[in-house]
């Protein structure tokens, strides 16, 4: 099933951060042939490198299976105090009908529940790893102390377990969390470590949002793989150093998904989940939808839109209205290329009658933070394993930059092209969320006018923001392609 857009839909052309999915040999890239002048490119030197303007197309979902809902890990406290307990744990899941394949998962065998916090609550996690390799609990878009953010130095070897403790002190948001281990996160999250985290406050319950989980407030987490001929998960063999992608979408880990909704509207939490690839989200019938919160928080307004796009670990919250879609043919989101992503089932049954507010946020650049100098200078270059940040590769004994605890600074951003022209790197940091303050000198556009903890930077594009922790700690900040990140495009900041 291939659905076209409407004719008044807008094409777009997309510089993607993925890869061609070639798992041939890779050489260097200062490798040099006998009759070749160094600093000529000799394009036969980097096959394997990702294809900058073309990607493998995604399959398109035939609507087969009705879309998975990560269940709710409900809050207990034991004698000990502790509120939740999240286990690491490898198994078995049936992706494909009748065929199982070796996983990893979050309190089961694939993927994990969705963890709910309240602003202003303390909570208390017995983290475990019952793994047959280490890995750590990367709490993504969490604002906490370094000790507690589950960076690579808080590796759990295979039994372990951790006790963390941290006080809820940021807004409303869609966070998520999944592993951080040196050089291993890419396979780990390929293979289903994952999973999502809503905070809510005492604005968010005012706000009257579409808030039923699963019914009318439904978490997206999209990820693209590649299965071998076994129908098995197999990240070796796909394995690209320039970020790995698939031809093959699960959504909440369900292959060929379809979301049945009643005629009203429907909030979407979409994750971008993959290691490498970005989607684009519109409607296949050309329709308009809204956007009401980016990473770690509500936009002061809801900002209309005809498409989205997400880089790797980039949220965003939007609103469709079923009630006010008219159309005779199969309604789908769908990407830039007008692959089928998640069929929609639209019920002939009208239901709740939640509101869309005019007014959401208090968010706002102060003229103190747009009058700051830039203080940071972060340079990303390089493809395959030879990626670096401003021409260093991780050193976990290295301290990169210093920042005082609770003080403001301007980053500035750049992204490098390489001898291929470049790609689009999502810059992440942990432990904080950011103001974006500008793009190549020009604000930044309407909808990312709101707290980001990750950020997609074009070939050549310079990006300033604010930031500021309010935790003491070492903290990384990296490309969040996996595959860049477990080969060195990451430092460290430490606040004092």
């Amino acid at each position: 099933m291939k659905m076209k857009l409407a004719a008044a839909a807008i094409s777009i052309f997309i510089i993607s951060g993925c890869s061609n999915n070639k798992t041939e040999p890779v050489q260097s890239m200062d490798h040099t042939t006998e009759g070749q002048n160094k600093g000529e490119t000799d394009h036969s030197m980097i096959e394997g490198h990702m294809s900058h303007d073309q990607v493998v197309s995604l399959n398109d979902s035939t609507g087969k299976n009705e879309l998975k809902i990560p269940s709710l890990l409900k809050s207990e406290k034991d004698e000990e105090g502790i509120v939740y307990t999240v286990r690491a744990e490898k198994g078995k899941t049936e992706i494909f009908d009748g065929v199982e394949s070796d996983t990893y998962g979050y309190n089961g065998s694939f993927l994990g529940p969705m963890l709910r916090f309240e602003k202003g609550e303390t909570v208390k996690i017995k983290t475990v790893n019952e793994l047959d390799e280490e890995t750590t609990f990367h709490w993504h878009g969490l604002e906490v102390a370094g000790d507690v953010d589950g960076g690579p130095h808080d590796a759990l070897k295979p039994g372990e377990e951790k006790i963390i403790e941290f006080k809820v002190d940021q807004e409303a948001s869609t966070l998520w969390f999944h592993p951080h281990p040196m050089g291993k996160t890419a396979e780990q999250v390929y293979n289903g470590l994952a999973g999502l985290i809503y905070i809510s406050d005492n604005n968010s319950e005012r706000l009257e949002l579409p808030d039923e989980y699963g019914e009318n407030d439904i978490p997206l987490i999209f990820q693209d793989r590649t299965f071998d001929e076994q129908k098995q998960l197999n990240y070796n063999a796909a394995k690209n150093e320039d970020g790995t992608i698939g031809d093959t979408l699960l959504v909440n880990g369900t292959l060929n998904p379809k979301l049945t909704v009643n005629k009203e509207k429907v909030r979407l939490r979409l994750l971008n989940g993959s290691n490498a690839r970005n989607f684009t989200f519109k409607l296949n019938t050309g329709n308009s939808f809204v956007q009401i919160a980016t990473d770690g928080g509500f936009l002061n307004e809801p900002v209309t839109l005809n498409e989205i796009t997400l880089t790797p670990s980039e949220r965003a919250e939007i609103i469709i209205d079923f009630s006010k879609i008219q159309t005779d043919d199969d309604l789908a989101l769908i990407n830039e290329e007008e692959s089928v992503l998640l069929p929609f089932e639209v019920s002939n049954k009208s239901a709740s009658t939640s509101k869309t507010p005019v007014e959401m946020n208090d968010f706002s650049l102060t003229e103190e933070e747009q009058d700051l100098p830039v203080t940071k200078t972060i340079e990303l270059f390089g493809m395959m394993d030879m990626v670096t940040i401003n021409g260093k590769k991780f050193d976990p004994k290295r301290i990169d930059f210093t920042q005082q605890q609770g003080v403001t600074e301007v980053w500035e951003i750049y992204n490098k092209p390489d001898m291929m022209g470049g790609m689009i790197h999502p810059f992440h940091i942990h432990g904080t969320q950011f103001k974006i303050l500008s793009r190549d000198g020009a604000e930044p556009p309407e909808n990312e006018r709101g707290w980001k903890d990750s950020i997609s930077i074009k070939p050549d594009e310079r990006v300033k923001i604010a930031i500021q922790f309010k935790h003491k700690g070492v903290y990384m900040f990296h490309c969040h392609i996996l595959e860049h990140e477990d080969n060195g495009m990451m430092g460290q900041v430490k606040i004092e």
